[in-house]
């Protein structure tokens, strides 16, 4: 970047960051798990005001900062838009009695022992399918937690267990984006990245699914046969259930399998599943319909009612009447907003240079490999936190770091490998980061209230540092010569 103003020193760069975390410390600690509700918004709001304020004083025009603002905003418009898609996914899927459907049939498969482990691994099966993360939440993640909560395993292992599984499948997929940005930021190929990235990805899942496993014996849940047949009876009695219900679903994994874009994939699974429920539940179609005269205009209300506003069922049981409820588009605009509030922030930081002064800072101690790696990942981490998107927490340091690497040796793999171990899988840690605030939103399960859980994000970023300090599968440019890649 050219600078045609100040460059901010060290402090003012950090001005705005301390006064974020201090805000949102003080508001996390009012308003509690409301605090998604719209005051983290304002808070991320006011702290890019006084980040602008800061840039201001540098001497930028604010025409600049912006742009900058823009410019982040648009690179976050895809996860908005799949946001809101995901939101009339879940309506139609939860009228056609697709989701119903997977809870009804899980809820015979998965035992509560084994539930969280068995969440981990379909989840990451997925999720390798499709190279979505995302999309393994909306779709599997949803039945699973509502099976769960009937098998009385708490929110936030399950939740845990979904976004432990969806990562692991994101990271080691080729056709996740994520897992094609990283190596193409550090400057190697897509399967030598993924090859290296095993060797610290296939450790990290195993303890978390170790971990999974022992938690699923000691919180697995006391559910009785004759109260699970009670549940199963109540969902069969309000929806038809079959196996064509699941056609839907497959068709969209393979949609995405064959690398159609997340966007037309999702609004086909969400069109199937409004097409579904005229087949399979014309009689909830009707039942959802607030006004309209004859059949045909009912119909129609009641699947534009799933896609865009909020939708429940009543049947003879509590515990799946809490289950079957969707708030379509509408329901996801609170998220919306708050990506829109977080990429304000990340723009204006990003514009100003205050977030690369940031880094650079950090870059002049350097002084080792295990240290570097350490860096990398903490700079990955950071930018989650700060620019609020976990493709500026891959792009941003992987050119910060690409020339680092080779001065000190080694081959761009390790970079990318570091990228994705820490900058990846961290981002659903955040509550207003764009993953952590779509996980969160989609699940319905607060990002702090899964965190815990997350084992193999929070594995991840530890297991890369410790490779790189204790040299373990740490290449050499050297050694790629020899070997010819």
């Amino acid at each position: 970047m050219t600078y045609k103003y100040d460059r901010p020193t060290l402090l003012q760069s950090f001005i705005p960051i301390i006064f974020l975390i201090v805000a949102l410390f003080i508001n996390v600690r009012i308003y509690g798990d409301a605090s998604l509700d719209g005051s983290n918004q304002i808070i991320l709001m006011l702290s890019a005001g006084v980040a602008s304020l800061v840039a201001l004083g540098l001497g930028i025009k604010w025409a600049e900062i912006r742009q900058g603002i823009v410019d982040s905003i648009s690179s976050a418009m895809s996860s908005m838009i799949i946001l809101l898609l995901i939101g009339s996914l879940a309506g139609t899927w939860l009228l056609s009695g697709i989701i119903p459907a997977m809870i009804y049939y899980g809820l015979q498969i998965l035992n509560p022992a084994i539930f969280l482990v068995a969440a981990c691994i379909v989840c990451a099966i997925v999720s390798v399918a499709t190279g979505s993360s995302w999309t393994t939440s909306a779709t599997v993640g949803i039945a699973l937690v509502a099976i769960g909560t009937v098998l009385k395993i708490p929110d936030g292992m399950v939740a845990g267990a979904i976004i432990s599984g969806a990562y692991f499948g994101d990271k080691m997929s080729p056709l996740s984006d994520t897992t094609n940005l990283a190596p193409a930021m550090a400057g190697t190929d897509l399967f030598t990245h993924i090859r290296y990235m095993a060797y610290t990805t296939i450790p990290s899942i195993s303890i978390a699914l170790v971990i999974f496993l022992i938690l699923g014996f000691i919180k697995g849940g006391n559910i009785e046969i004759e109260e699970t047949q009670v549940i199963l009876d109540a969902i069969s009695g309000k929806f038809e259930i079959n196996f064509w219900l699941f056609l839907v679903p497959i068709i969209m994994v393979v949609l995405i399998s064959k690398k159609m874009p997340a966007i037309p994939a999702i609004s086909v699974g969400a069109l199937l599943g409004a097409v579904f429920a005229l087949i399979f539940q014309p009689n909830l179609v009707q039942e959802v319909a607030q006004f309209g005269e004859g059949t045909w205009e009912k119909g129609f209300v009641g699947i534009m009612t799933s896609m865009y506003g909020d939708i429940s069922f009543t049947t003879n049981n509590e515990i799946v009447d809490g289950l079957l409820s969707s708030g379509g588009m509408y329901g996801m605009l609170g998220t919306v907003w708050l990506i829109l509030s977080a990429m304000i922030f990340g723009g204006v930081m990003e514009r100003s240079g205050m977030l690369k002064r940031i880094a650079e800072g950090v870059i002049s101690g350097i002084n080792s490999a295990g240290a570097l790696i350490a860096t990398t990942a903490g700079t990955c981490v950071f930018f989650n936190i700060t620019a609020s998107d976990q493709y500026l927490a891959i792009v941003v340091p992987g050119r910060m770091y690409a020339d680092v690497y080779k001065e000190k040796g080694l081959a761009p793999e390790n970079l990318s490998r570091t990228l994705e171990d820490s900058g990846t899988v961290t981002s659903a840690l955040i509550p207003w980061n764009t993953c952590g605030a779509y996980h969160a939103k989609v699940l319905g399960v607060d990002t702090f209230t899964y965190l815990p859980f997350a084992f193999f994000n929070l594995i991840s970023p530890f297991m890369t540092v410790i490779y790189g300090v204790f040299k373990i599968k740490l290449r050499m440019l050297k050694d790629a010569k020899t070997e010819g890649v």
